[in-house]
């Protein structure tokens, strides 16, 4: 079994673990992916965290990340493709706050597998992620 694969595969069930066992619609394979990824810098001489948040999804045509940060409006969390076809953008987030959040890829929402933890949302009937600074 190649190493992508077994990754993917623990990968699955890290998120379906930690999510109490209710698996959904992740997409892990080398073929047809979506991988996500947080990464944190904070500022020493501001408030702030410098948060990136990457969708690697080469067949999408746009990707958004939504939550508490921006009102859940999907103008204003729009990621920027790159050439190898990941989405990406960096957004300035309060420290000391937990701010739930998910991806919008071409209109689908997606929860983080590496988020901080998730939590239930009754309006949505699903689970957020959540990012704590």
């Amino acid at each position: 079994m190649k190493f992508d694969v077994v990754f993917a595969i623990i990968l699955k069930i890290r998120v379906c673990f930690f999510r109490s066992f209710k698996c959904s619609y992740f997409v892990h394979n080398i073929k047809n992916e979506i991988v996500m990824s947080i990464k944190k810098q904070f500022v020493k001489t501001k408030p702030v965290c410098k948060v990136t948040f990457s969708v690697e999804a080469k067949e999408a045509s746009k990707a958004s990340v939504v939550g508490d940060f921006n009102n859940w409006n999907q103008e204003a969390g729009i990621l920027n493709k790159l050439k190898n076809g990941t989405f990406k953008g960096v957004f300035d987030l309060n420290k000391g706050t937990s701010y739930e959040f998910r991806y919008v890829v071409d209109g689908q929402f997606l929860n983080e597998p590496e988020a901080d933890f998730y939590r239930w949302n009754d309006y949505a009937g699903t689970e957020n992620s959540v990012i704590s600074l």
